[in-house]
């Protein structure tokens, strides 16, 4: 790891978090002997405990095998109020190896190039794999980023081509421009990012004035595209069979799908009794009103 991008990675120890954040992510760790947890999400950049709040939580052991993560979902009174939090639970083991792109998932190094806070580490060595992770994440989505941008382009060009491409891999509800928002609500996290995990790398940069040249050899670029290619294929399949063993997993799955349906596209959704029942029978009644909301507005 270059020592730019170890810096930027190790900013993840550093990251000041409201104790109450911090306090949740030891409980969860201890129910679940976990080694490390980290937290992430539009709550790391507000500060705020409103709303979920999102963790994944590292565990010892040998890799899982089958769909990954296992999601649910907890409440914990604190002081005068009630914390909410979605937890993605996976060995830290499977976590490296998909920040690697060694995996068929096309989401946990598209979600770990963004911005998280190492919360809770067990030892010294549980974060240092951890870190080690979180490096090999932004490597991972440098490289696509690159494959997928323009030949030249701001580091901001090749950041939305990467988000784009992920975003059309997944069954996911996103309002469009949703890569320009990450951006500019995370401008300090990216702005030099892409450099320096192309520079551990060992890929070459160019620079004409604000432009940037990634020097990415036709072969390799060939080989990452056809990577790419392979795992998109199954994005959104996966997508689904995590989302129809969540709801076996995912207790309130159905409100707090609305509440996210809600927080992306705006458009609001009452959680009947069958829909929280049967979270994944409504989804496309859920899509569809969506849709149309969209259209009308």
């Amino acid at each position: 790891m270059s020592g730019d991008l170890a810096a930027r990675i190790g900013a993840a120890l550093q990251r000041q978090v409201h104790p109450a954040i911090t306090g949740f992510a030891r409980r969860l760790a201890d129910e679940s002997a976990g080694e490390v947890v980290l937290f992430y999400g539009s709550n790391l950049r507000t500060g705020s405990l409103e709303g979920v709040i999102d963790y994944y939580v590292l565990t010892a052991g040998a890799e899982e095998t089958g769909i990954w993560p296992r999601v649910s979902y907890r409440e914990w009174e604190h002081e005068v109020e009630v914390l909410r939090a979605k937890i993605a639970t996976m060995t830290l083991a499977k976590f490296a190896r998909a920040c690697r792109g060694e995996s068929r998932d096309t989401t946990i190094w598209a979600r770990f190039v963004q911005p998280c806070a190492v919360v809770f580490a067990r030892d010294d060595a549980a974060q240092e794999m951890a870190l080690s992770a979180l490096s090999h994440a932004a490597r991972t989505a440098a490289r696509l980023a690159v494959a997928v941008g323009p030949e030249s382009g701001s580091e901001a060009d090749y950041w939305r081509a990467l988000f784009r491409s992920t975003y059309k891999a997944e069954l996911r509800v996103e309002k469009p421009g949703r890569e320009n928002s990450i951006l500019e609500a995370n401008r300090a996290h990216f702005d030099g990012l892409l450099p320096a995990a192309l520079e551990a790398e060992g890929i070459p940069l160019e620079r004409n004035g604000e432009l940037l040249v990634p020097q990415m050899p036709k072969a390799e670029r060939k080989r990452v595209l056809g990577w790419w290619k392979r795992r998109r294929r199954l994005g959104k399949a996966l997508n689904i069979a995590r989302l129809l063993r969540a709801t076996r997993t995912f207790d309130g799955a159905g409100r707090y799908a609305a509440w996210k349906v809600e927080r992306h596209t705006g458009v609001k959704v009452e959680v009947t009794p069958w829909r929280e029942k049967h979270p994944v029978l409504a989804a496309p009644a859920v899509m569809w009103k969506v849709w149309r909301a969209k259209r009308q507005g």
